[in-house]
């Protein structure tokens, strides 16, 4: 069997094809799914993310339907990851499941086109594109912000990084970057483009100055988000484990516990 013909990408994630860009954000996010899936649910951990059943849409699907009707921006795509990775770092306990990543997605789309984009939908066209009531996705939008503590900016090397990590872990393998370029991924158009002139304090390093995270998978590697050795440890992206908050997560809210045996009864 002939191996898939390789595809040489650009060194600059601005100058990307949007539906490239979409493939390797669903590939590593239906990884991150596959380890996540299997952590067992408890009450804890739940969030307002959480449907009651996995969406009947892939998560490469959804990704492209909200392309197509919102013209989301590619930084506005990249920069969901760091989002995940910041909400990770805060809320250990939260992982990107198919019970979480769908909501998650468009929640954090809308919020971080509002924030770089001159121009983006109102949350009436997000809701529907997400397929979520519109009271939902309001309650959705602010809970987002409230755990990334409105830190909605980060800076272009940043998501440089991220573009770049996609490649390389992509799991098919049919895409790379020339690595004489990918070390500065400056374009010369864009060279001096910057989202946030300051760092945010927690924005994620880079896969050079910290590769413990990734495993010789090629998957980004476990850490420990619970007390419980038993179950399995959640993935982050590009956080670095040693920065992550230490001590037990807070117990189960009423509000939780409720909803965790809605769950149960289901």
């Amino acid at each position: 069997m002939e191996s898939p013909e390789r595809v040489e990408l650009p060194a600059a994630f601005e100058d990307v094809d949007v539906d490239v860009l979409v493939q390797l954000i669903a590939d590593m996010m239906e990884r991150l799914m596959a380890i996540n899936d299997q952590i067992p649910l408890s009450p804890e951990s739940l969030t307002r993310f959480h449907s009651r059943t996995p969406p009947g849409i892939s998560i490469l699907d959804y990704l492209r339907r909200i392309v197509r009707f919102t013209r989301a921006e590619r930084s506005c795509l990249l920069i969901t990851l760091h989002y995940i990775d910041q909400v990770v770092a805060r809320m250990p306990i939260f992982v990107l499941s198919s019970l979480t990543c769908h909501r998650f997605v468009i929640a954090a789309i809308a919020v971080s086109s509002k924030c770089l984009c001159d121009t983006f939908s109102s949350n009436s066209v997000y809701a529907k594109v997400g397929g979520i009531p519109i009271g939902e996705f309001n309650v959705l939008e602010r809970e987002l912000l409230r755990m990334i503590d409105w830190r909605l900016t980060s800076t272009r090397e940043v998501l440089q990084e991220y573009y770049v990590s996609l490649v390389r872990t992509y799991s098919r393998g049919t895409y790379y970057i020339n690595d004489a370029l990918s070390s500065s991924g400056i374009s010369s158009s864009d060279s001096d483009m910057d989202y946030d002139a300051t760092p945010s304090p927690t924005a994620s390093p880079p896969p050079a100055a910290h590769p413990e995270p990734y495993s010789h998978s090629g998957l980004p590697a476990g850490r420990n988000g619970s007390p419980t050795a038993a179950r399995r440890e959640p993935s982050a992206i590009l956080i670095d484990p040693a920065t992550l908050p230490q001590g037990a997560p807070p117990p189960p809210t009423v509000e939780q516990n409720m909803a965790f045996a809605a769950f149960r009864q289901e």
